[in-house]
């Protein structure tokens, strides 16, 4: 797949200066720029490699200004970093555009799908499935039956949909990830033994959430585990059954919540974040990565620690529990010279 300088540029809105008609069929950082590739300049301390940088096109803003020769064909924006994400996105969206059916698949007979779908190869679809247009299902996903999927949804190879599941339009779901699973309910008996606690409720993914891969969001065990719109998960997380998580909130790797949790809305919760079940976080919280939450949390508290303390509280706490070992030398020593004395 190649563009041309002056495609770029039009996509950008930018202007150009240098050779219209050159190509690039792929992206590199600016220090490590190739032949035909794109690249982009918007930190100053990169600035040295646009002299010595072999990319075919580089895109910079407006208000740089050349101190040496530049062999590289420059694409001029108001903001740099802005227009190669910006551009980033559109080549996904190139690289993505897939439509049709592959086969092998299995599709049931009481699914139903939109136009302009795409999928992939040993695919499963189950009964009464609904889903929207313009959805991508690749290679080796599973939906189990009564799922309904919105539009301009897509579930890369291998993700699991379980039965019951609802995904609103524009989400994505990561390879691996698994969507409606049990939740973890077992009740122990007079004999010390574990039974099954069935879990017969689902999980409901609002509209633009995405999941990341290996990521598992159980199903209620009755009601519904809830995800809100716009929330962004890491992969390898995981929300247990009637947890439910504000909109716009964003979850880093490795966080484990507990189940029938609330947590509100824009919210960032770090990696490594353990959260107990049946408490309720409020709206803005921030959580340091691998901090423990035991307790209910107000609106915009900012917590660090295991059990977390406020952010502010642990930072000085932390100055002298790093002390320690020389304040217990203080002691023994004021001790011993007091015993001295006596």
């Amino acid at each position: 797949m190649k563009f041309t300088a002056n495609q770029i540029a039009q996509i950008l809105e930018g202007d150009i200066e240098g050779n219209p008609e050159v190509e690039v069929s792929k992206l590199a950082k600016i220090e490590e720029g190739g032949k035909e590739s794109l690249t982009f300049l918007a930190n100053p301390k990169y600035t040295p490699y646009i002299y010595s940088t072999n990319a075919a096109i580089t895109i910079v803003g407006k208000d740089f200004v050349a101190e040496n020769p530049i062999q590289t064909t420059l694409i001029r924006v108001e903001d740099a970093y802005k227009a190669f994400s910006k551009l980033l996105s559109y080549y996904n969206q190139v690289k993505m555009n897939k439509t049709g059916i592959e086969q092998p698949v299995y599709i049931a007979k009481s699914a139903r799908y939109g136009d302009q779908i795409y999928l992939g190869a040993f695919a499963y679809i189950g009964e009464n499935v609904r889903i929207g247009n313009h959805v991508k299902i690749y290679p080796n996903v599973y939906i189990g039956d009564n799922v309904e999927i919105g539009d301009n949804v897509v579930l890369f190879a291998g993700s699991k949909v379980y039965s019951e599941t609802v995904i609103g339009n524009g989400c994505v779901i990561h390879s691996g990830a698994v969507i409606g699973a049990d939740g973890f309910g077992f009740s122990p008996n007079e004999k010390g033994e574990y039974e099954k606690v069935p879990q017969t409720g689902n999980v409901i993914i609002e509209d633009y959430v995405d999941v990341g891969a290996g990521t598992t969001i159980d199903r209620a065990t009755l009601g519904s585990t809830i995800v809100r719109q716009g929330v962004k998960i890491d992969n390898q997380v995981q929300i247990a059954h009637n947890v439910e998580i504000g909109s716009h909130t964003a979850i880093a790797a490795q966080t484990g919540i507990a189940g029938s949790t609330k947590i509100g809305k824009h919210c960032l919760i770090g990696g490594q974040v353990g959260i107990v079940g049946h408490i309720a976080i409020g709206d803005r919280v921030k959580i340091q990565a691998q901090s423990g939450i035991g307790r209910n949390v107000k609106d915009d508290e900012v917590l660090q620690g295991s059990p977390a303390l406020n952010y502010g509280d642990y930072n000085k706490s932390y100055v002298h529990f790093k002390n320690l070992p020389k304040l217990a030398n203080q002691l023994y020593k004021l001790e011993k010279d007091f015993k001295n004395e006596q």
